[in-house]
């Protein structure tokens, strides 16, 4: 066996598409860009974002005002914004039986925003019967909470 009996393997390479050479290749004449329009000139690209001329999806949306007018496209409307609060912060910064409330939380260096609201998220283990009030908990969360004794409460926003 010598590198000249070296070929590769069967299916595996494709042969280059030959443009421009006649009907009888399959893509002669207009070389498979179709018939005029922007898509058959030369050196000619359509812009990013266009939709064949319907009004495309970032104009159709409304803009965002305030400091940040750059950001034509909303998608700050869709986000949901919450503090996420582990349980194994829960667990090692408050004793057993103590009703953790946001205020609680924010004194002790848990949830940093008043503006945010606080989430309880299932990270760690829970040991400790903790009457725990948020805006919001995962379901990982709820269920080890209440599996150590304790309890959710949801806090209105």
């Amino acid at each position: 066996m010598g590198l000249h009996s070296l070929s590769p393997a069967k299916g595996s390479r494709r042969p280059r598409k030959r443009i421009g050479r006649g009907e009888g290749s399959g893509t002669g004449k207009t070389s498979g860009r179709g018939q005029k329009g922007a898509g058959s000139r030369a050196g000619s690209k359509r812009r990013a974002a266009f939709e064949g001329g319907q009004m495309p999806i970032h104009m159709r949306m409304r803009k965002l005002r305030g400091p940040h007018m750059k950001k034509s496209m909303p998608f700050e409307m869709f986000r949901t914004h919450t503090q996420p609060v582990n349980i194994d912060a829960l667990e090692s910064r408050f004793e057993a039986g103590t009703e953790v409330t946001i205020e609680l939380m924010k004194a002790n260096g848990l949830a940093t925003r008043k503006d945010i609201p606080v989430k309880v998220l299932a990270k760690g283990e829970l040991s400790k019967a903790l009457t725990v009030h948020a805006h919001g908990f995962s379901a990982g969360a709820r269920e080890r909470i209440e599996a150590a004794g304790g309890t959710c409460t949801i806090v209105e926003a």
